[in-house]
């Protein structure tokens, strides 16, 4: 008979696993709102816009994060997870517009 101490890194990761969600689930967000207002954008200049919201503060109504970081790769990963799901698609000859 052993006793186990209890395991706070399963509380710990569920907790980081809750924090990326939100993180994905805003940035998706503020991708869509964006490109709702400008119908189609280039990939980059989305990038930008994503980012310069997030570092401005600009995340939305209700949205509080004490300090919220996003990088173009977390961008870029959001937007193909938009591809995937539908919400965004490509211009048939210029594959680097994206439309809502």
């Amino acid at each position: 008979l052993r006793l186990l101490p209890q395991q706070r890194y399963l509380r710990t990761e569920r907790a980081e696993v809750s924090a990326l969600e939100r993180k994905r689930n805003v940035l998706c967000c503020l991708i869509s709102r964006i490109l709702k207002v400008e119908k189609q954008l280039h990939i980059d200049s989305l990038v930008f816009r994503v980012i310069d919201a997030c570092q401005k503060g600009q995340l939305g109504p209700g949205v509080q994060f004490l300090s919220f970081c996003c990088h173009s790769v977390d961008v870029l990963s959001c937007i193909l997870h938009l591809l995937n799901q539908g919400y965004v698609r490509r211009q048939e000859g210029r594959p680097h517009v994206l439309e809502y």
